[in-house]
C-alpha cells in the first residue's frame, strides 16, 4: 500500500492541482475519495485532517498536510530528485525561488480566484442544474483578461511563467485550464499567441493527459 495518500475528490481542481505533482514525480499514491456531495469534507474524520474542511488533505508516512499550494510544494523539494524537477533548475539560485514564488503567488491571488468563478458558472453548474449567470461569467472573464495581457507579456520573455524550466508556477495552473477549455472561455487563452503556445505545452504534458483520463 502507499505511503502517499491523497484526501480529496478527483473532480476538483485543488485535487488535482497535488495529484498532477504525484503524476510528474512518477510517485506511487493512493487517492481516497472525499464525497463532496454527501459533505463528507465537513464531517470527521475528514476535519482531522483538515480543519477548515476542504479537500485536499495529504499524508505521507506520518506527514499531515493540508492546503494544495503547500502540499504540492512539500512534494517537490521532498522528491526534488525524483520525475520532473518542479523548482527552478539552478537549486541554490535564491533569486530564481523568489520568481517562481511570486509566480505562485499571482496564479493563487489573480488568476484563480476569476478562473473558478468561469468553471464554476459555466461548467460545473450545468452539472448541479443550475443556470449561468452571464454578467458573472462577463465580469470574471475581464478580470482574467488583465491577468493574461501580464502573462502574455511575460511569455514573450520566457519559454514558461517562472523562467525557461516547467516548474509549480505552471503546473498549479493546469488543472482550471483544462476545464476552461472546454467553456466559451476558451477563447481568451486562443487570442493571445504566446499564451496559446504555453497552454498547449503545459496540457499536453503525460501527466496532464494522464489527469484528465
Amino acid at each position: 500500500m502507499a505511503s502517499i495518500k491523497v484526501f480529496g475528490h478527483a473532480t476538483t481542481t485543488s485535487t488535482r492541482r497535488v495529484l498532477l505533482t504525484l503524476q510528474e514525480k512518477n510517485l506511487d499514491y493512493e487517492l481516497v475519495n472525499v464525497e463532496l456531495k454527501d459533505g463528507e469534507h465537513k464531517k470527521e474524520p475528514f476535519l482531522s485532517r483538515n480543519p477548515f474542511g476542504q479537500v485536499p488533505a495529504f499524508e505521507d508516512g506520518d506527514l499531515k498536510l493540508f492546503e494544495s499550494r503547500a502540499i504540492t510544494q512539500y512534494i517537490a523539494h521532498r522528491y526534488k530528485d525524483q520525475g520532473t524537477n518542479l523548482l527552478p533548475a539552478d537549486s541554490k539560485n535564491i533569486a530564481r525561488y523568489a520568481i517562481m514564488s511570486i509566480g505562485m503567488e499571482v496564479e493563487a491571488h489573480q488568476f484563480d480566484p476569476a478562473a473558478s468563478k468561469l468553471a464554476w458558472e459555466q461548467l460545473f453548474k450545468h452539472i448541479y442544474g443550475l443556470t449561468t449567470d452571464k454578467a458573472v461569467v462577463a465580469e470574471e472573464e475581464a478580470k482574467l483578461a488583465k491577468v493574461l495581457d501580464v502573462y502574455e507579456a511575460r511569455l514573450k520573455e520566457f519559454k514558461y511563467l517562472a523562467g525557461e524550466t516547467f516548474t509549480l508556477t505552471d503546473l498549479h495552473h493546469i488543472p482550471v485550464i483544462q476545464y476552461l477549455l472546454g467553456t466559451p472561455t476558451k477563447k481568451l487563452f486562443t487570442e493571445r499567441p504566446r499564451v496559446n503556445e504555453w497552454v498547449a505545452e503545459i496540457t499536453k504534458r503525460p501527466a496532464s493527459q494522464k489527469i484528465l483520463q
